[in-house]
């Protein structure tokens, strides 16, 4: 009974995993409303109502590709900063992952583009709050507290620094210039220098 069980959840996953892929290369490579479920089942080799038994509906199908995005892009951030070893390097390293994941044309259609729209602006923020301000969060934290940066409220510091590099990874996704990229982070470098007690 428990192996049959297991099986049946194993099943569950790999067809919510199947239909998450599906989506997320369709969604990537032409918009989330120029999707229809019939393309993505069909890809995904599943039917219809086994869409419907793990997703209420596409926008909520989308909802699971935007985590998995999110995710993912929150796992390069830390991962780039944790290579480096100065603090404050490590601030500018995951701010600059951060903005090249924003050129990756996968994440800017997902993440940056389809989901404020889709989602609303308020449930997107709710998903970049746990995924990319958490990380923030804990690098200001570090900083304050390792005495790199004078002592000052971090709410207030995360949502400046989480607003800018939004607002700089969506202009960078309109951007086809390569020396935006470039001047972004010099300029997100002198930001970040500027917080450094004197």
């Amino acid at each position: 009974m428990a192996q049959a069980s297991r099986t049946k959840e194993e099943q569950r996953l790999s067809t919510r995993r199947a239909l998450v892929a599906e989506a997320r290369r369709l969604f990537a490579a032409r918009g989330y409303s120029a999707v229809s479920l019939a393309e993505i089942v069909r890809g995904a080799l599943v039917t219809k109502g086994a869409l419907y038994h793990q997703f209420e509906s596409k926008a909520d199908l989308f909802r699971a590709v935007v985590e998995r995005v999110q995710e993912e892009v929150g796992a390069r951030v830390a991962a780039s900063a944790e290579a480096v070893d100065h603090p404050l390097g490590r601030l500018v390293a995951g701010c600059e992952a951060f903005l090249l994941a924003g050129r990756d044309p996968e994440v800017q259609q997902i993440m940056l583009i389809d989901a404020p729209a889709v989602l609303g602006w308020n449930e997107w923020r709710a998903m970049d709050e746990r995924h990319s301000a958490r990380h923030l969060t804990e690098a200001l934290t570090h900083l304050v507290e390792a005495g790199v940066i004078a002592e000052q409220p971090i709410e207030p510091l995360v949502r400046l620094l989480s607003g800018a590099m939004n607002e700089a990874a969506l202009w960078l996704a309109r951007s086809s210039d390569p020396g935006d990229l470039r001047a972004t982070v010099s300029a997100l470098t002198s930001m970040v220098e500027s917080l450094r007690r004197s």
